[in-house]
């Protein structure tokens, strides 16, 4: 049976997670490259923790072992009491349901060939648990929570934006009521002012719905606006990690005094960077 913690308060705990991948190398060698190195972290219910770091630091291979999507190579992550890394893949299936991904790329999760509708309805689907008209009308009122008008349900992801088409990934990852909203890079590929109507629009979301996000960035002016804590990765390990003020004012390590640097050069404004 897989350890519980009935009275701890937060909805994810990860403990001395590693993550390791074997290759072979130029000469046919086994070689091992290490993703992952002793990460621990807590994400409390309806609360946001922000995940920064460059390109390879171990980001989204977290994310995808949070998700079941990969399986760890040792360490342990608590779900609510319930230790995950040890589900067999029925169990994992089971809870898939409550942990979500959004991604940067939206185009590459929605299926072309359908209408917004369908794939918002598609999660409901395989569910089985509701009857057609009840499916509509719950895709429907997802579509309208997120903000896409009633005249484009019937399009087509290419007859989107850009913006458009992440309002309606985040549709469908909320089709099936999860708890946790992992939004890897989500935000990146986004102008600036569609980046802030989506960010708000997961503000008004995780308050009216009692989210919690794992936010995947390498933007640390939009951490800051988003989340409740940080955590610096690199090198596949959290060198820092503190409540925004604590990370933004105080910065300790290196890297997340290079971040802080590059969000405080010419092209952001400095009000990105405000904490309250």
């Amino acid at each position: 049976m897989p350890l519980k913690h009935e009275n701890d308060p937060s909805l994810v705990r990860v403990e001395n997670l590693e993550k390791r991948y074997e290759h072979r190398g130029f000469l046919r060698e086994r070689e091992e490259a290490v993703a992952l190195r002793g990460v621990s972290l807590t994400i409390s219910a309806c609360s946001t923790l922000a995940l920064i770091g460059s390109s390879g630091c171990g980001k989204s291979t977290l994310a995808l072992c949070l998700a079941c999507l990969e399986r760890p190579t040792s360490g342990k992550i608590w779900f609510g009491s319930r230790e995950i890394t040890s589900l067999n893949e029925k169990e994992i299936r089971e809870l898939r349901p409550q942990i979500q991904m959004v991604f940067q790329d939206p185009a590459s999760s929605l299926n072309p060939r359908w209408t917004a509708l369908e794939i918002v309805s598609e999660p409901l689907v395989i569910q089985k648990r509701l009857s057609k008209p009840q499916i509509r009308e719950k895709a429907c009122a997802l579509l309208e929570k997120v903000g896409i008008p009633a005249e484009k349900y019937g399009q087509r992801p290419a007859e989107f934006s850009g913006g458009q088409r992440q309002r309606l990934a985040i549709a469908r990852a909320l089709a099936l009521q999860p708890k946790l909203l992992i939004l890897d890079e989500a935000l990146s590929a986004l102008d600036c002012s569609v980046q802030s109507e989506i960010a708000n629009l997961l503000l008004e979301l995780q308050s009216s719905l009692r989210l919690a996000y794992l936010f995947i960035t390498h933007d640390i002016a939009m951490a800051a606006h988003l989340s409740d804590q940080i955590a610096v990765m690199d090198g596949g390990k959290i060198v820092e990690m503190g409540s925004v003020g604590d990370v933004i004012r105080g910065p300790r390590h290196e890297v997340t005094k290079r971040l802080l640097g590059a969000a405080r050069e010419p092209q952001f404004q400095p009000s990105e960077l405000q904490v309250v």
